[in-house]
């Protein structure tokens, strides 16, 4: 059985800590179907055992804390919520407590700016590592024996991993427990859970918009398959078939719930794709369209200026700006 720790701590981004865990939960659960047996021993490690409160005003009661003399096979470093270099990552306690782990030859994985924690141990000297977009040019700026790359959403150093946020730490997740348990259970766990968690919200989530809100269940059906598959090109004839309609009744009653055509519906989801990922993800615009269906980086950056009024780029820098104006003081 392995030995998990969740690092928490005060103003940990609340996300980023219980997202793993559960991934983690749902691999247990998988293994216990199989064979009534448990592989993975997780537990909230605090710096000490007084309760932390957490991004959203949570609160989270460790069970135990980082001087308990336990050693781990993973440690999962959450990101902290507004800027990461205060606290917990200076304290000469956790650092050693670090530094131990991964001179056993612990993986030890951080997402967003929870890489603070490990420039700040010395761990990621001369190594390669990311972290959350936002804090690219101080990170650089602390640390310049690190090898940052912006590129990249998750990078790997020997057994030292680093994730660009709290999406691309559910993939790394995922690939440690197929990596530990196998790829029976990595896969049955990504099945279940960690899709939904990693897509967008707007990729998966119809019944938000108020020309979803219908009791057409047919219809229903048929917008959450173009969800899922949004890169996928259109199909009315196959699309129709499913639905158990005629092409002209599918039309009829697609256009009647939703207030448009199917292919004008699907380009408002991917637009909405587009939008998440420029404004979360460190993605290229060529990448971002290819996400979103579009192959043709030049049809696919019109027609983001046509529904948004300003192109890919423009809109990434709009949005990220807004996003963080009210961190610029702290």
């Amino acid at each position: 059985m392995k030995q998990v720790a969740l690092l928490a701590f005060n103003d940990a981004l609340a996300t980023s800590i219980s997202l793993p865990s559960e991934l983690l939960t749902a691999a247990n659960s998988v293994s216990r179907r199989d064979s009534r047996k448990a592989i993975i021993n997780s537990e909230f490690v605090g710096l000490d055992r007084s309760p932390i409160s957490v991004s959203g005003g949570m609160e989270v009661h460790p069970s135990t804390n980082i001087s308990n003399g336990k050693e781990y096979d993973l440690i999962i470093i959450p990101s902290r919520w507004r800027h990461p270099h205060r606290g917990a990552p200076t304290r000469p306690d956790v650092q050693n407590w670090l530094r131990s782990h991964e001179a056993r030859g612990a993986e030890i994985c951080a997402v967003g700016n929870g890489s603070y924690f490990l420039a700040e141990a010395d761990l990621l000297n001369d190594r390669v590592a990311t972290t959350h977009w936002h804090y690219f040019d101080d990170f650089a700026a602390r640390y310049p024996r690190v090898v940052l790359h912006r590129d990249y959403l998750i990078t790997q150093a020997d057994n030292i991993f680093c994730t660009g946020s709290v999406n691309s730490a559910a993939d790394l997740v995922i690939h440690l427990i197929d990596r530990n348990w196998g790829a029976s259970i990595a896969s049955r766990v990504a099945q279940q859970f960690s899709p939904e968690s990693r897509r967008p919200f707007s990729r998966n989530s119809y019944r938000v918009n108020r020309n979803d809100l219908h009791r057409d269940e047919t219809i229903a059906m048929a917008q959450n398959w173009l969800a899922r598959y949004i890169a996928n090109p259109l199909n009315i004839p196959e699309l129709a078939k499913q639905s158990g309609l005629s092409e002209r009744s599918f039309h009829r009653r697609f256009r009647q719930v939703t207030g448009m055509p199917p292919l004008q519906y699907l380009q408002k989801l991917r637009i909405e794709l587009a939008q998440d990922l420029l404004q979360n993800s460190n993605l290229s615009i060529v990448e971002i369209g290819q996400q979103c269906g579009y192959s043709d980086a030049s049809y696919f950056c019109r027609l983001f200026k046509q529904h948004s009024s300003a192109s890919p780029g423009e809109y990434r820098r709009a949005v990220r700006r807004k996003l963080f104006e009210v961190n610029k003081s702290q």
